[in-house]
């Protein structure tokens, strides 16, 4: 499995050890991880015949002509990754005509495995999973992103009368909530392709509900692969959190 192959070759990197460089443009830390985890999926998911978007790979937008589309990340949370936080992941979805059809999440530090196909069904470690159907944002869990939280984005949202648990890497909330660990996540920043298609695959897999902040579902395979910011669920918590974020975050939602 090329999620397992990619944690194996991370598995010998020690955060405290290795170097860090600065992408420009203030877009974050990448390190030799994050280009070796690159290297062995690109050798091991990549077939003649389709295309590839990686954080870690030039984009020469030949994958536009492409119907498949491997959409990968393959080292989210390289921040956590650095600092030791058990948050970070290898995210890889496949993408058919702008729509994520499979995908699957690692996490090489906890050993957590999420994998799901549309119409398939998610897998938590091997066990079927679905998202949590709570009908209330009322004592919910939510997985804010610990970015977010330091700059004081969440602050309007602190009166709510549900959980705020922060977490590091995207991708990894996504998967949480598609495995209901979690109720519901949601961001106010833009997010790259990379980061969230295997999860938007992992959530609607389980049951879910993903959405962009104007409430529309969100496409890929795009010219340009930017996405707004998103909240996701389980399928009876949709409306009331498009509600609450039209309320609070200042966002027209619907």
């Amino acid at each position: 499995m090329a999620l397992r192959a990619a944690a194996d070759a991370l598995a010998s990197f020690v955060p405290a050890t290795i170097k860090a460089e600065h992408k420009p443009g203030g877009q974050g830390p990448v390190t030799e991880a994050d280009r070796v985890s690159n290297r062995v999926l690109h050798e091991a998911l990549l077939r003649n015949g389709e295309g590839w978007l990686s954080e870690e790979t030039v984009d020469d937008l030949a994958r536009l002509s492409k119907e498949r589309v491997w959409v990968v990340d393959p080292l989210d949370g390289t921040a956590d990754f650095l600092a030791g936080l058990p948050e970070w992941c290898v995210s890889v979805a496949m993408v058919e005509n702008g729509r994520p059809m499979a995908g699957g999440i690692c996490n090489p530090a906890t050993g957590e495995i999420f994998l799901g196909a549309q119409g398939m069904g998610l897998t938590y470690n091997g066990q079927l999973a679905t998202a949590t159907v709570k009908a209330g944002l009322q004592g919910a869990r939510v997985l804010a992103s610990r970015s977010e939280l330091r700059r004081g984005e969440w602050e309007r949202f602190r009166h709510g009368d549900f959980e705020i648990r922060p977490m590091g890497s995207v991708a990894y909330k996504l998967a949480w909530v598609a495995a209901g660990l979690a109720d519901a996540t949601w961001t106010l920043t833009p997010k790259n392709e990379w980061d969230v298609a295997a999860g938007v695959v992992l959530i609607e897999a389980a049951g879910g509900f993903v959405r962009s902040l104007n409430n529309l579902p969100l496409e890929f395979n795009k010219k340009f692969p930017n996405l707004p910011g998103l909240f996701a669920s389980g399928p009876n918590l949709s409306q009331e959190i498009a509600a609450f974020l039209d309320k609070h975050a200042g966002r027209r939602l619907g």
